[in-house]
């Protein structure tokens, strides 16, 4: 029996019920959904055929490739076979030469307008694309093609998104992002060095969902995924705000997992869901292993945030330069002036008043609680 929907695929491979839920449910969380959005999502999921997916390889080191192979949650084997129907990817399918690429057309005619694209790397331009080639076509000839008739496309990792390090000055090949190439297209910018399969998992269960691509950020990145700062999530936040800082790497406060804005971390510039997918299992992610935050998911991270190993400028008023001890003393102080003023203006007014006029039926000043003073970092 053909597979058609994914909750085939699952029954096929004596997937139960409860795993299937515990998926959704997973899903749901991954989009930042409520628990209520879990039964759409299920009803979804089993009604829908499974979308077919076309993987190009580009300029790229097959790091985003290598990502998804080693995807846990769902692995790649549940990836592959139970959410995506990978009709296509040069790294692991069996075709290979003409094969492949008849393969690759057919898939484009038979199916155009009803599959997604997923690029991975960045798409040189310069010289009219000649700098990747692949069969005897460029890679700009080919990704035109793909993403010009797909449903949608993947940007899967900072290289397709953004150009990534081939992109970086003096960018010999002319290498640009997939929405710099095709403006036209729709694209999903799934940044990072590598993408996170999880990303990749919930937003195409959330296109079978509502019909439609998740919300975006101003560079066309998933909000679900970037749209909190790392250094909000950051496990070494509390160690930030205390003012305890790694001053040196192999130090005592690096020993004990104290802050690395010092050593360079770009963590309070950059947003991703690192802190909160990890890699490897859930297990781990740069800062948790002992290395600042290099902002990967960033457009010119590579130009912008080097060196690696140097603090981000001073900021200017309350930001990440500020521990929590001088944010206390700046919300006493705001604190103690608004009374302050509060109790002079209460003063004046009542030495202004002219006299009689609450004999005359003015009405006493309705009581209203002082709730103190608002601050966001």
């Amino acid at each position: 029996m053909a597979s058609d929907t994914l909750f085939d695929a699952l029954i096929e491979h004596d997937i139960s019920r409860r795993d299937f839920i515990k998926f959704c449910t997973a899903m749901a969380a991954a989009l930042g959904l409520s628990a209520g959005t879990v039964p759409r999502i299920a009803h979804a999921l089993q009604t829908k055929k499974k979308p077919i997916l076309l993987w190009l390889e580009m300029q790229s080191c097959t790091g985003d490739t290598e990502a998804l192979l080693r995807a846990t949650k769902p692995t790649a084997a549940e990836l592959v076979l139970d959410v995506l129907s990978l009709d296509y990817s040069e790294t692991i399918m069996a075709a290979a030469g003409h094969q492949a690429e008849k393969l690759l057309a057919d898939l484009v005619k038979n199916h155009k307008g009803a599959y997604f694209a997923a690029v991975e790397g960045s798409i040189p331009v310069k010289d009219g694309g000649i700098h990747c080639c692949i069969g005897g076509r460029s890679g700009l000839e080919i990704a035109r093609e793909v993403c010009g008739n797909a449903l949608a496309t993947f940007a899967m990792g900072t290289c397709a998104c953004f150009g990534g390090i081939p992109h970086a000055s003096p960018n010999p090949t002319g290498a640009v992002g997939v929405k710099e190439a095709f403006p036209n297209a729709t694209v999903l910018n799934l940044a990072g060095c590598p993408v996170n399969a999880e990303n990749i998992t919930a937003a195409i269960v959330h296109y079978l969902t509502f019909g439609s691509l998740p919300a975006v950020d101003a560079f066309g990145r998933p909000l679900f995924a970037f749209g909190k700062r790392i250094h909000d999530n950051c496990e070494r936040r509390a160690h930030f705000d205390a003012g305890q800082y790694t001053r040196q790497w192999g130090d005592d406060g690096h020993r004990r997992g104290w802050c690395m804005y010092y050593m360079g971390c770009k963590g309070p510039q950059a947003y991703q869901n690192c802190p909160t997918v990890r890699y490897n299992g859930g297990t781990s992610w740069p800062v948790g292993s002992g290395h600042g935050c290099v902002a990967c998911a960033a457009p010119n991270f590579w130009d912008e945030m080097t060196p690696f190993y140097r603090r981000l400028p001073q900021p200017f008023g309350i930001t990440v330069e500020t521990t929590a001890d001088k944010v206390g003393l700046t919300v006493t102080a705001v604190t103690l002036g608004g009374i302050l003023l509060h109790a002079i203006a209460r003063m004046v007014k009542h030495h202004t008043r002219p006299k009689g006029e609450a004999a005359q039926g003015a009405k006493p000043q309705e009581k209203t609680e002082w709730k103190g003073p608002s601050w966001h970092e």
